[in-house]
């Protein structure tokens, strides 16, 4: 969303709108120029601690967003004082001057103690002090919107509470140009503590990719994460894949662990003191952004201080591959049925590189959501249909795999209705003629049979 225009100080009296559903008035706050915009409005955000950190080392041509963390809540709907208020301030100059929003993120971690959202959340008049409480803070920075970071709304009353609270709060900031958006679990329990109605009262999610997975926010666990917000409703516009800058589980900084070995730039696991310590590297960070810009609204990192400079900078390979990256191919998008009117699916929906390609009856998932791109590939989940190994024998196997624009991940369609591979020469086939749910596809001779025959979208 984008910031109100510029106006002339002394016209900002008349752009003062009374909100109905609460008592403050949200101020309409000039600013020096638009947001930062990436390819396809893509998101580069990142969190800002309080209690650490410089605000004029932060590479803000290469962001879009901001939260400054945090301010934290009380029972009553108040707001606590900020820490380092000069600092918020400044933050929010460079970031006007650089076009880049800045965003309060009320909340965190705090220990675990979450009771102050859950008493001012469970009460109406509370919640209406919050939100005053919110409004009249965005007004005195001059803030471009709010990041709330309630850990964790549990499922059931509070969830609903965290709605309720989410609605006004949009209610009083959207419809004047600020932004609102939340920082969320990446799966379990407390996933749904965010009811699906909140999807339409925010602008984004900022998925907390991070603190889990084995090894510590590895590519197929944090996909899949996503993924399962996506599967909830989430549009993949307002899905941003969250990515820590810190290890598990030592907790050393990106910054600390380049710093002992330069080379630990370009791994995700290292060794300290004898303890093994895992994170994202380079590599993994630009191949996450490549998934994230098919598939997601763009990356979140956790946290600015803790990036270096220079050519082994997170920042910078999130934002070298959002503007140079190449986008993947375009094309068709839609089911692709085979025999008996099934489905070609991925199985349960993984994409854990391996992942079997299936017949199964069509549901309309993104399992089965395949796009015909231009280059010869079909793609789903943000991966190609690949031929396993880049075998040629009959009965090889199809699973799914990073597209790599290799041979075995070209398929040709034919005048007959068969998918032929043209490094193997053979074609996309269902096993023992079966259209049987979970009947694995292979390739084999081509002969045009019924289980060779295809449907692509239209």
């Amino acid at each position: 969303m984008s910031s109100p225009r510029p106006r002339p100080r002394s016209a900002l009296a008349a752009g003062l709108l009374a909100l109905v559903t609460v008592g403050a008035t949200l101020a309409v706050t000039p600013t020096a120029a638009q947001a930062v915009v990436l390819p396809n409005n893509f998101k580069s955000v990142g969190y800002m601690p309080s209690w650490t950190g410089n605000v004029n080392s932060v590479q803000y041509h290469k962001l879009t967003h901001i939260n400054y963390a945090f301010v934290l809540p009380n029972s009553n709907g108040t707001l606590r004082a900020v820490e380092n208020p000069s600092k918020l301030s400044s933050l929010v100059s460079l970031g006007r001057a650089n076009n880049v929003k800045v965003s309060i993120a009320i909340g965190g971690w705090n220990d675990g103690d979450d009771s102050a959202f859950e008493a001012l959340a469970a009460n109406a008049g509370t919640r209406t002090t919050f939100v005053n409480s919110v409004v009249n803070f965005v007004n005195q920075y001059g803030l471009d919107g709010v990041d709330m970071d309630w850990e964790y709304p549990d499922p059931g009353a509070s969830a609903n509470n965290f709605s309720l609270l989410m609605s006004q709060l949009s209610n009083a900031l959207r419809p004047q140009g600020k932004l609102l958006t939340a920082a969320v679990v990446a799966e379990g329990y407390y996933r749904d503590g965010v009811p699906t109605a909140v999807f339409n009262y925010v602008d984004f999610l900022n998925i907390m990719a991070y603190d889990g997975g084995s090894p510590h926010a590895n590519y197929d666990w944090s996909i899949n994460a996503v993924n399962g917000w996506k599967a909830r409703g989430l549009p993949a516009s307002k899905a941003v894949l969250g990515v820590p800058f810190y290890s598990r589980p030592g907790y050393y900084t990106y910054t600390q662990l380049v710093g002992m070995d330069p080379a630990n730039a370009n791994r995700d696991c290292t060794t300290v003191g004898g303890a093994q310590q895992c994170y994202n590297g380079v590599p993994t960070v630009k191949r996450k952004t490549q998934w994230a810009m098919a598939n997601a609204g763009g990356m979140m990192n956790w946290e600015l201080t803790q990036d270096t400079g220079g050519s082994t900078s997170l920042v910078s390979a999130i934002y070298d591959t959002v503007m140079g990256g190449t986008p993947p191919p375009t094309g068709r998008t839609g089911q692709i049925t085979g025999i008996a009117g099934k489905c070609v699916d991925v199985a349960a929906a993984g994409t854990a590189n391996g992942t079997a390609i299936q017949l199964y009856t069509c549901n309309g998932t993104n399992a089965q959501r395949w796009t015909v791109a231009t280059d010869g590939t079909l793609r789903a989940l943000g991966k190609c249909l690949d031929v396993t190994s880049a075998g040629t024998a009959n009965g090889t196997p199809i699973q799914l795999w990073d597209c790599n624009g290799t041979g075995a991940q070209v398929w040709q369609a034919q005048s007959n209705g068969t998918l032929r591979n043209p490094a193997s020469n053979r074609c996309l086939d269902a096993t023992g003629n079966s259209s049987a749910d979970g009947t694995r596809l292979q390739i084999w001779d081509c002969f045009g049979g019924a289980n060779q025959v295809w449907r692509l979208p239209a």
